[in-house]
């Protein structure tokens, strides 16, 4: 009986949300194309290479690089890898359950990579130690702490932060020392992801999460520093056309390109 009473309850307010949205009104009261405020901390976590902790309205995701070396991949032999995770816990959210990553997990941690790779915002030639024998490996890792929604945005920011003030470890006669680190992480774009939320045929930029839960698609377009479109996901049932897909890339970088200055630090 609670449970469909929650159920009922939520119908009602997603209801009342969409009507909201038709008439450019939403919950929080930002226009359509607005981010909620958004704080970066780096170096937040000092045993990592490089971490920042971001705040994205009430959403908060804590994003860690670190590194080791490996064999590189014989189609790619003078090149360093970049693997990225995301691991959705309880504390975030009730309804995230430990274990194996779910689909949510997964497409997050795959969206906020291809972003990252896809710009070229890593050096990886410059990962390279010995060319076909051994390389660095990037390794992101995505926690949300509280998701209020949009954890890709908060992500993808946060993963450019981190990796933007990472340092690599000394190597030194086949061995990594964690212990000294001064080289930069070759980082030469900050990709940012904008993620647009379509409700009742109006898009809006950075949905809560009630508005995700009342959204019947969502589009993310991930913005490099010089307005290059880097990669795109979409989800959901709803279909975007060209000319919609036109004005929204110029409001991401639009957008993205004012978060930049605010939060990542050259």
């Amino acid at each position: 009986m609670i449970m469909e009473t929650e159920e009922i309850l939520w119908e009602v307010k997603k209801e009342a949300i969409r009507k909201m949205i038709k008439t450019g009104q939403r919950p929080d009261e930002r226009k359509e194309y607005e981010y909620r405020p958004a704080e970066v901390q780096t170096n937040y976590i000092t045993r990592a290479e490089g971490t920042a902790l971001v705040k994205l309205g009430e959403t908060q995701v804590l994003v860690g690089v670190k590194m080791d070396t490996g064999e590189p991949y014989p189609d790619t032999p003078n090149q360093g890898n970049l693997i990225t995770n995301a691991e959705l816990t309880p504390v975030a959210d009730p309804l995230f359950t430990p274990g194996p990553p779910g689909e949510t997990a997964i497409e997050l941690a795959r969206v906020v990579d291809r972003g990252i790779r896809e710009s070229g915002a890593i050096d990886l030639e410059k990962l390279c130690i010995t060319k076909g024998e051994r390389i660095w490996n990037v390794l992101i890792d995505v926690h949300p702490l509280n998701n209020d929604g949009n954890l890709i945005d908060a992500a993808a920011l946060g993963a450019a932060a981190a990796l933007n003030t990472a340092k690599i470890p000394k190597y030194e006669d086949g061995k990594v020392i964690y212990s000294e680190r001064k080289q930069n992480l070759p980082v030469k774009y900050a990709p940012i992801a904008a993620t647009f939320a379509k409700i009742a045929d109006k898009n809006i930029l950075d949905p809560v999460l009630a508005e995700e839960k009342s959204m019947d698609g969502r589009l993310t377009l991930t913005i490099r520093d010089d307005g290059h479109l880097s990669a795109a996901q979409k989800g959901g049932t709803c279909a975007y056309k060209k000319d919609e897909i036109t004005e929204l890339y110029d409001i991401a970088v639009k957008q993205t390109k004012e978060l930049r200055k605010r939060v990542i630090k050259k």
